[in-house]
C-alpha cells in the first residue's frame, strides 16, 4: 500500500474510531451536559494521527470526527455558524497537537522517555487547549442565556466547558502516554513509498 493510500485509510479508520468513542460517551454524559460536551476519549485517535502523521493528519481526522458528529450524531446545533465552529473547528484544531511530532519521535526513536512524554503531553495540552477556546467562544456568544441569573457569561462558558475538557485533557494525556509505552511503533511507523 503506498503512503497517500494508507494516510487515506487510516484517518478514516481513527477518525471512525474517535466519532465511536464520542458517540458512547456523549450517550452517557447528556445527563450532565445537556447543552453538549462530554468527557471522551474521542479526541486519543486524533492525537495518535497528529504523532503519527504530522499536523496534516491530526487535523484531517479531527475535521473527519466533527463531520461524523455533525451528520450521524446528535448533534447541539442552534445556529449555522456555532454548528461550523463547535463540531468543524473545534475537532479539526485538536490536530494542532502535530506541531510535535518530531520532537516525538525522535524521543521515542533515541529512547529519551522524558523528552517523547513531555513533548506529547504538550501537543495534548495544545490541542486541548485549542479545542477548549472554540467551545468557550461559542459558549460565550451562542449559549449565555444558559447561565446563572447574575453569573457572568464568560465564567459560565469557562465552568461549563472546562467542566469536560479537563477531564478529557488528563484522560488523553494518561492512555496516549500508555499507549504509546507499549507500542511505540504506532508513531515511529515504516511506509513503503511504492
Amino acid at each position: 500500500m503506498n503512503r497517500k493510500t494508507l494516510f487515506l485509510v487510516e484517518v478514516a479508520v481513527l477518525g471512525a474510531l474517535a466519532y465511536l468513542l464520542d458517540l458512547i460517551s456523549g450517550v452517557i454524559c447528556q445527563a450532565i451536559w445537556p447543552e453538549g460536551g462530554s468527557v471522551t476519549l474521542a479526541m486519543i485517535p486524533v492525537f495518535i494521527m497528529a504523532y503519527r502523521w504530522g499536523i496534516k493528519g491530526g487535523l484531517l481526522t479531527g475535521f473527519l470526527l466533527g463531520l461524523l458528529q455533525f451528520v450521524a450524531g446528535f448533534p447541539k446545533i442552534y445556529t449555522v455558524t456555532q454548528g461550523i465552529l463547535d463540531y468543524f473547528v473545534a475537532f479539526t484544531v485538536i490536530g494542532f497537537a502535530g506541531i510535535f511530532v518530531n520532537q516525538i519521535r525522535s524521543g521515542l526513536s533515541a529512547s529519551k522517555k522524558g523528552k517523547w512524554i513531555t513533548y506529547s503531553i504538550i501537543g495534548i495540552f495544545v490541542g486541548s487547549l485549542l479545542r477548549f477556546a472554540v467551545h468557550f467562544y461559542t459558549g460565550i456568544i451562542f449559549f449565555g442565556s444558559y447561565a446563572p441569573p447574575g453569573q457572568p457569561v464568560a465564567i459560565y462558558s469557562f465552568l461549563y466547558n472546562g467542566s469536560y475538557m479537563l477531564p478529557s485533557f488528563i484522560l488523553s494525556v494518561i492512555l496516549v502516554i500508555f499507549i504509546l509505552l507499549i507500542s511505540p511503533r504506532l508513531v515511529l511507523r515504516k511506509v513503503n513509498n511504492g
